[in-house]
């Protein structure tokens, strides 16, 4: 029986979820939409953002679930999860170098080579493989780490770990609310400084704080069926999201070619948008998940239609967030837009944080379903005031509430999902469930971001607005997918 946690090791525990999400937090929403601008065409930024994070959370949705398998099959003296935080941290620290290292290539002769063949910049290309090999070393010590709550946490105090783990995905909101003026200035190896920073500091708290007990003999059955399980569960979900992708561009094509109205192109392009998302996220994971579990996958589908609802949030909420910098710039025409996104998304964390902490303690409390449902709720109404926003004050309550929905989601979903997950497998489960973590942006943004330079080339900002339409149907579409979680009544509530 695992013993009861003292209050300090709540904290010690998640301690590397904080520098997962200062990289997360600057990464994402301040440093790619700044960089890709100066490295393509400013008409074709969305785009080519949608490409750059597309090619990296692909290759995060096979490193991911592998090396939580590998994780769990580990008979390290040091622990199951920690060897791989140590290793995927110093992986970081180099692969961070490369990314830090791309504004040197723009301009670079061989733009004349690149250009013409495969229509990027040198400087495009470098920060595109940087990304990829940083998600490889990432979700190396990624994988690992989701297991440590079930490892280590008592059932009945998950809510609380979670919760906690919720805050530290939170709090670098606030760490890095300097980072946009950096980011403006173009301090871009500064601010990766402070990323490989974040890496190290977290890591040593955890290899030095978290105590785990080692396994003395590995996992019975074959890895290699589990290796290629999950190789075919990404080529399948990637497939299905880039034919998702390749028949709105279709639809759009068409609308064109018929001179149709403005009306009628939102209409039928925005339908085709709405779904080729919810579609490739539901046939995506519903498959993928399968294929990714193997046998006995048939009785996981509470599991599964988890996952579908974990996706649906978080492709909503992290788009939201990727294509915030891009729409105070176009469309509220705000300058220094990346300072101005760090300041929002500060504003925002007042209320996730408590949101999250408290959905925390009352996922223990009243049951983890109920509130995620909730959750999808509240995220959706904030989404629905974000498209009449015209200001920043608007934008800014919209986000708070938004921002409530989602603190008190990330804290509850989690604990409803360390519910669900067989104990002796959790890291390769969890890992599965990268399908919505990695998954979100690859359909949120993968299919959000051409659409919006397709809207956007037809009227200025139109863009923005369709795909934030979208997105509040997914909050609202991961609401009614709880119809098909089943778990035990205590925890239901």
């Amino acid at each position: 029986m695992k013993q009861r946690l003292r209050w300090f090791e709540y904290l010690t525990i998640n301690a590397y979820w904080l520098g997962i999400n200062i990289a997360s937090g600057i990464i994402t929403p301040i440093l790619l939409p700044f960089l890709v601008v100066q490295f393509m065409p400013p008409e074709e930024k969305n785009t080519y953002l949608a490409m750059v994070r597309v090619a990296g959370l692909a290759v995060a949705m096979l490193v991911q679930p592998l090396a939580g398998m590998l994780s769990d099959r580990s008979t390290s003296r040091w622990g199951r999860r920690r060897p791989f935080i140590v290793l995927g941290t110093v992986l970081n620290v180099l692969f961070l170098g490369v990314i830090a290292a791309s504004p040197s290539f723009v301009g670079s002769g061989f733009d004349q080579v690149l250009r013409p063949a495969v229509g990027i910049t040198t400087a495009y290309a470098v920060l595109l493989g940087g990304i990829m090999l940083l998600q490889v070393s990432s979700n190396i010590s990624h994988g690992a780490l989701q297991g440590l709550i079930p490892d280590v946490v008592p059932e009945d105090q998950r809510g609380r770990a979670s919760g906690v783990k919720a805050v530290f995905e939170l709090v670098p909101v606030f760490l890095v609310i300097f980072i946009g003026p950096l980011v403006d200035a173009g301090r871009v190896v500064l601010t990766v400084g402070i990323i490989m920073t974040g890496f190290v500091l977290t890591m040593l708290v955890t290899v030095m704080t978290v105590r785990e007990q080692p396994v003395t003999e590995k996992p019975g059955g074959r890895i290699g069926e589990g290796v290629w399980r999950l190789v075919a569960l990404t080529v399948l979900f990637v497939g299905v999201t880039r034919l998702a992708v390749f028949l709105v561009s279709a639809a759009g094509n068409a609308m064109q070619a018929r001179d149709a109205a403005l009306t009628v192109q939102v209409a039928v392009v925005g339908l085709s948008g709405l779904l080729a998302m919810a579609g490739s996220i539901v046939i995506g994971v519903y498959f993928g998940a399968r294929v990714g579990i193997g046998r006995g996958a048939e009785g996981q589908s509470s599991f599964i239609w988890w996952v579908i609802n974990r996706l649906l949030f978080l492709a909503a909420v992290g788009s939201i967030q990727g294509f915030a910098q891009f729409f105070l710039a176009d469309v509220l025409l705000v300058e220094n837009a990346a300072t101005m996104t760090t300041l929002l998304l500060a504003a925002v964390a007042v209320f996730l944080m408590p949101s999250a902490l408290g959905g925390g303690y009352l996922a223990d409390r009243i049951g983890r379903k109920r509130l995620v449902g909730i959750a999808g709720l509240i995220a959706a109404g904030g989404t629905l005031l974000l498209l009449f926003s015209a200001n920043i004050p608007m934008v800014l309550i919209s986000g708070c509430i938004i921002g409530l929905g989602t603190g008190t989601f990330m804290a509850t979903n989690w604990a409803l999902g360390t519910d669900l997950v067989p104990p002796e497998d959790a890291g390769r489960y969890l890992g599965i469930s990268n399908l919505a973590g990695a998954g979100a942006g690859i359909v949120g943004a993968g299919i959000g971001g051409p659409m919006a330079d397709f809207f956007n080339a037809l009227q200025p900002g139109l863009g923005y607005l369709v795909i934030f339409g979208l997105y509040g149907v997914l909050f609202l579409l991961s609401t009614l997918t709880l119809l098909k979680v089943n778990i035990a009544p205590t925890l239901q509530a």
